[in-house]
């Protein structure tokens, strides 16, 4: 029997096809999310009183002091050893203050968010983004300060507070509003200088970036996806345009190809966490260590 030969022309076409198929993989439309009502997502003004003394303490007590001090106290300290489906399993008694959308288990919110990636097709990285991405909360547990140093939506600190932080009206109490530098448009940054070198307030996705930059496989787009997931003054509002620059751009795109699934499976179907926890730990082998310094 003659066999005939792919030509090299061939094999080549058919890695083209492939390799743009992967290319566009993580940043197609999410599909998950298409007959969902989302105008009953993110209802801050008729969220309940738990949600605004929660970004009401947020917004008094995230400074520029705090957020220098709070970084120099991740530097210095190791608060914990373990792997990310122990930490996924310590993380689950926490009840998330900051978020009007769901009261599930963070066990269930982060298997949620990533069996929707899942279904949806995309890459195994970005269902792994999906699966720790609120890891970071584990601060909560290791000592912080309360949930106000945690949760919540983030913004920049440094310079003049954006009108698109929710609850804009709140953040007259905090000290750096009347501060002669940090009150201005600029405050302590340069046009342009990047997000990689503002401070954003500390919380859950600083922190886990932190955590997770040099102890992962992912991407740069996946560390995007975490260290920025709650940045919506940014992401959602088009805030701070005036100190990002064209790398950002790249992380933009990543967040808001995430942000569907972090936000928008909150109410989907209850997870097993148990029927699921043979896959995502074959996941989790491919991309952390089987041990992570927290």
């Amino acid at each position: 029997m003659h066999i005939i030969e792919p030509t090299f022309e061939s094999v080549s076409d058919n890695i083209d096809k492939v390799n743009i198929i992967k290319g566009k993989l993580w940043d197609e439309q999410a599909q998950f999310d298409a007959g969902k009502d989302k105008t009953q997502f993110r209802q801050f003004e008729a969220a309940c009183e738990r949600v605004k003394n929660f970004y009401k303490e947020q917004h008094e007590k995230q400074t520029v002091e705090f957020n220098i001090n709070a970084r120099v106290k991740f530097r210095k300290d190791v608060r914990a050893r373990m792997g990310i489906w122990e930490a996924m399993e310590k993380l689950n008694t926490l009840v998330d203050d900051s978020d009007p959308d769901t009261d599930v288990s963070q066990i269930e919110h982060l298997l949620q968010t990533a069996e929707a990636i899942r279904r949806d097709g995309k890459p195994e990285w970005m269902q792994a983004v999906g699966l720790v991405h609120d890891l970071g909360k584990l601060l909560y547990i290791f000592g912080s300060e309360g949930q106000w140093d945690v949760v919540g939506d983030t913004f920049v600190v440094g310079c003049q507070f954006s009108d698109k932080i929710i609850y804009p009206e709140t953040m007259a109490s905090n000290p750096d509003s009347k501060d002669p530098i940090y009150s201005t448009e600029y405050g302590v940054y340069r046009p342009h200088c990047g997000l990689e070198n503002v401070m954003l307030s500390w919380g859950h996705d600083e922190y886990l970036y932190h955590v997770l930059k040099n102890q992962s496989s992912l991407p740069d787009e996946g560390l995007a996806m975490i260290r920025y997931h709650s940045f919506y003054p940014w992401h959602r509002e088009g805030a701070y345009r005036h100190l990002t620059n064209a790398a950002d751009e790249k992380s933009l795109e990543a967040v808001r190809a995430f942000n569907p699934y972090d936000l928008y499976s909150k109410n989907d179907d209850t997870v097993d966490s148990e029927a699921l926890k043979p896959y995502y730990s074959s996941l989790i082998e491919k991309i952390f260590p089987e041990v992570i310094e927290w």
